[in-house]
């Protein structure tokens, strides 16, 4: 039986990059994937396989092997890795017996992992860490979730005596744009419950989630020579930055944790004629969001004012809301998981996610789904890294949770 490592070393390696389109998988190369996926749930005895051919889709089960009936519960990962940064020739290395201390990435490029940025690195010490080579992102995000819950699958498939109900497994695209469950079938997967396996270092236990809104503001300027512009030229680029400047400093990512919320400004192009800016907007109160919502409102309605109507115009859309409300009645999935997880010796760690997962739009579908820790830490960028024990961990969390 391969290893959670090996799997994962076999996953990472494949590109699967998503990328913001209309289409549901974002990009075709997710398909690679997903296919090797579906062979391998068949090849270890998984039962009814099936692969969404138009939207890449995976789908399998673990058949039940008590005579009593027990409720399907599901176990859904997502295939796709963040647009933030490329997951192509992906160079996983693999640090055995972790001294704790700095970690050299790349020595060529001089890309250093510091424990004074990450201090929780030493704490790992005498752990065996998976890093990347620094011009990459790893992928744990969630392959490592994906190679958790084949360890799982092909485990309870070669011990039948450990006793578990029907079990669900589900691999999703497109995660990290967005629309990892736009195309789901709940219905057909028939689970009464599930956990996305997409979280963090060892113990997690997610919950709550942010409120999510995507603001993408068009700005409207007049290119004219530079040396003929006085009192005609209209600068895009300085509007948008004009724009960013009226947020509030302090809510920004880079200054919010635990339960704050902020404005993110993720990407901006343009020029002198035109510009783009792209934010996301986050808070875990839906009260706080709906404010913040309106302020970002109220900055472009002022810049309008100032300069012209149509300046700026944004497009606000609610891209998700916080898990924790679709929950309401279903916290006995929290005490299942945090009861299993003694039962293999990791103290939980209840915490929010300052994020959101496939879970959320889940949860408010119908089908209630927390999400559970991977082991993975720095996801989308390239000092992402994963612990081999936590992993293991992880597989031993999901079989725990599957007896029954």
């Amino acid at each position: 039986m391969e290893s959670v490592k090996e799997k994962f070393l076999r996953y990472v390696a494949i590109d699967t990059q998503s990328a913001e389109a209309e289409s549901v998988p974002s990009t075709s190369k997710q398909f690679n994937l997903a296919r090797l996926l579906r062979d391998e749930l068949q090849a270890i005895g998984a039962q009814d396989v099936r692969l969404d051919e138009e939207h890449a889709y995976v789908y399998g089960y673990i058949p039940s092997n008590v005579a009593k009936e027990v409720p399907i519960l599901g176990f859904i990962a997502h295939m796709d890795t963040s647009p933030a940064l490329t997951d192509e020739n992906v160079k996983a290395r693999c640090i055995p017996d972790y001294d704790g201390k700095d970690i050299c990435l790349n020595e060529e490029l001089q890309i250093v992992m510091r424990t004074e940025d990450f201090p929780e690195l030493p704490g790992y010490a005498g752990k065996e860490l998976i890093v990347t080579d620094g011009t990459t992102l790893l992928g744990a995000d969630d392959k490592a979730g994906v190679a958790e819950i084949m360890c799982m699958a092909e485990y309870l498939l070669n011990h039948p005596e450990v006793p578990h109900g029907r079990i669900g497994i589900a691999f999703t695209p497109d995660e990290e744009v967005g629309r990892g469950v736009d195309f789901f079938d709940i219905a057909g997967f028939e689970a009464s419950a599930a956990y996305t396996v997409d979280g963090g270092a060892l113990g997690g236990i997610e919950y709550e989630t942010f409120n999510a809104a995507s603001a993408r503001v068009q700005i409207n300027g007049k290119s004219i020579h530079p040396g003929s512009a006085k009192n005609k030229m209209l600068n895009a680029l300085r509007i948008a930055l004009e724009l960013d400047g009226l947020l509030p400093e302090a809510e920004r990512p880079e200054h919010t944790e635990g339960y704050e919320g902020f404005y993110h400004l993720d990407a901006m192009h343009g020029t002198v004629e035109s510009a783009v800016m792209d934010y996301i907007i986050r808070d875990h109160d839906r009260a706080k969001f709906e404010a913040k919502k309106a302020f970002f409102a109220s900055c472009c309605a002022f810049i309008n004012t100032k300069y012209g109507e149509d300046t700026v115009v944004p497009l606000i859309k609610d891209t998700y809301y916080n898990l924790k409300d679709a929950l309401t009645g279903h916290m006995d999935l929290i005490d299942r998981a945090c009861e299993a997880m003694r039962s293999i010796g990791v103290e939980p760690v209840i915490s929010p996610v300052r994020g959101g997962t496939d879970g959320c739009h889940l949860s408010y579908a119908g089908l209630p789904c927390p999400n559970l820790f991977t082991g993975g830490h720095n996801y989308h960028g390239k000092y992402e890294y994963i612990v081999r024990e936590s992993m293991e961990k992880a597989v031993e969390l999901r079989i725990a949770h599957a007896k029954c």
